[in-house]
């Protein structure tokens, strides 16, 4: 496929045979199975997976992709491409029947974290994600308590999914080359959450910790609540965002909304 990269969609193809057969084996395409891709590019991901599905959907915002990657397709299986912003797309609206979302894809770097946030949305329609990422996109998504890449999208993945990093892909192994590291993650939706009373409540807790991490929570969380407040929850309030669990987090959240 003759396409030159176009740098306001992110474009970085992946062309490594070892990498595309590490995704393929993380991923386990069953035939029947509802796979959503998003951004199939060239399709270095989509012809392998599609030739164990027999069917798969792609969103793809660029249109000079999508007749090459259906002319590759034809003989391989079913390919439905769906032109439009993975940003604004309705994922449940996707599902052909009543199984259970896979989405995966190589997300664009430059707006990986809200693609994530947006996908979250639709968790209850999504069985699991296996997502290409900046590197350390990956290591903050994945990071426990007290590491320092620990953080709100940290907290925010974890409260709605099970994060795993699977491995990393080196700079070559994508045309052209990207300035960061990369890392593949696999993001499983809870069956039963953790449950905050008020969820806006937790989301907005947890980014005032973080957008102040230097700070001790007393002080960063000074307008939501005392520092007896925060000691009643069994959390010390000279303790750093970075230190607290999400179901501390939780608990926070939830004596806020009593």
């Amino acid at each position: 496929m003759n396409h030159k990269h176009k740098k306001r969609f992110g474009q970085n193809f992946l062309h490594d045979n070892n990498v595309i057969n590490k995704i393929v084996s993380s991923i386990t395409p069953k035939e029947g199975e509802e796979l959503i891709e998003i951004g199939p590019g060239q399709g270095a991901i989509t012809m392998p997976l599609l030739t164990k599905a027999k069917k798969l959907t792609a969103v793809e915002i660029d249109t000079s992709l999508i007749e090459p990657l259906q002319q590759k397709a034809a003989d391989i299986g079913e390919l439905k491409i769906v032109q439009a912003d993975a940003l604004t797309v309705n994922l449940a609206e996707l599902a052909t029947s009543e199984d259970k979302l896979r989405i995966f894809g190589n997300l664009p770097y430059n707006i990986s974290t809200p693609l994530i946030f947006h996908f979250l949305k639709f968790r209850h329609h999504i069985a699991d994600m296996h997502f290409m990422l900046q590197k350390e996109v990956v290591d903050r998504i994945a990071a426990p308590p007290g590491n320092k890449t620990y953080g709100r999208l940290s907290v925010m993945t974890q409260y709605y999914c099970k994060a795993e990093h699977l491995f990393d892909i080196g700079r070559n192994s994508f045309y052209p080359p990207p300035k960061v590291e990369s890392s593949f993650v696999r993001l499983i939706p809870f069956a039963r959450e953790h449950k905050a009373n008020d969820e806006e409540l937790f989301a907005n807790i947890v980014l005032h910790a973080f957008n102040q991490r230097r700070k001790t929570i007393r002080n960063s969380l000074s307008r939501l609540l005392t520092a007896e407040q925060i000691e009643s929850c069994n959390i010390s309030p000279t303790a750093r965002p970075e230190t607290l669990s999400v179901e501390e987090f939780i608990r926070l959240a939830n004596f806020s909304s009593k």
